[in-house]
């Protein structure tokens, strides 16, 4: 659960790392809404000026979910095409959230 922009973001996507050595086979998905979304836009580099888009993609390669709150994008005024073409796009990020924990079994955790 991103919701605190580029900062919190990084720290995920290490963690995200982690998490993948220790279980290769685990299922995650990243939902982002408010300012969690903006590492999933296209151009959008770290604090050290490395672009997010090359490892968003490797991840997807790994199997990681991105999506992104509809909300987050008529509130702030973006459009889909801002994004890149990992991400994939749900009605609420919170909404999203829940029913990934109560349908679906996934444990929560928000770095």
């Amino acid at each position: 659960h991103l919701s605190e922009g580029n900062e919190q973001a990084s720290r995920a996507l290490e963690f995200i790392r982690n998490h993948l050595e220790a279980d290769p086979n685990a299922h995650i998905v990243v939902v982002g809404h408010a300012a969690g979304v903006d590492f999933l836009m296209k151009g959008a580099k770290t604090a050290k000026g490395n672009a997010y888009a090359p490892m968003v993609d490797d991840f997807d390669f790994e199997g990681v979910k991105f999506r992104v709150c509809e909300i987050t994008l008529r509130e702030r005024g973006l459009r889909r095409d801002q994004f890149v073409k990992q991400a994939s796009f749900v009605p609420s990020g919170v909404a999203e959230i829940a029913r990934l924990q109560s349908a679906e079994g996934y444990a929560y955790i928000k770095p």
